[in-house]
């Protein structure tokens, strides 16, 4: 069953799969580099990989502030955490990290990747803590 995100169109073309679980793509460069997003401009010389849907939390803090233009999130805007997650053995990502607070974060937690509402018509990816079934 889909969720509402899910529903919706992604804020940009070929971030993540389908899944399940969703996953984002990255790039392999020819010297064994991963990098995220997956440059299509630079496809030639790299190659798709399908990452890990999960990783550790590396650094995060609160954007408390409106980033400025081409910012294009809800109005009014709303404080959001943001955060690297460390996908181990292949990229660090940046990410919105959702459904906690900024003190129930620690360093190295396990995350997990989620598809979220960008807006009213947008949805994007992010990082919540892990949740154990």
């Amino acid at each position: 069953m889909r969720n509402k995100a899910q529903a919706m169109a992604p804020i940009a073309k070929g971030l993540w799969s389908d899944g399940p679980p969703a996953s984002l793509i990255g790039g392999r460069k020819e010297n064994g580099e991963i990098v995220f997003p997956f440059p299509e401009e630079f496809s030639e010389n790299v190659d798709a990989i399908v990452l890990s849907p999960s990783g550790t939390l590396w650094s995060w803090t609160s954007q408390e502030f409106e980033p400025k233009a081409p910012f294009a999130g809800l109005k009014p805007f709303v404080p959001f955490l943001l955060g690297y997650i460390e996908l181990a053995g292949e990229v660090i990502v940046e990410s919105r990290i959702v459904d906690t607070t900024i003190d129930k974060l620690r360093l190295g937690m396990p995350m997990e990747l989620v598809i979220v509402p960008f807006d009213d018509h947008r949805c994007t990816y992010a990082f919540r803590p892990e949740q154990r079934a």
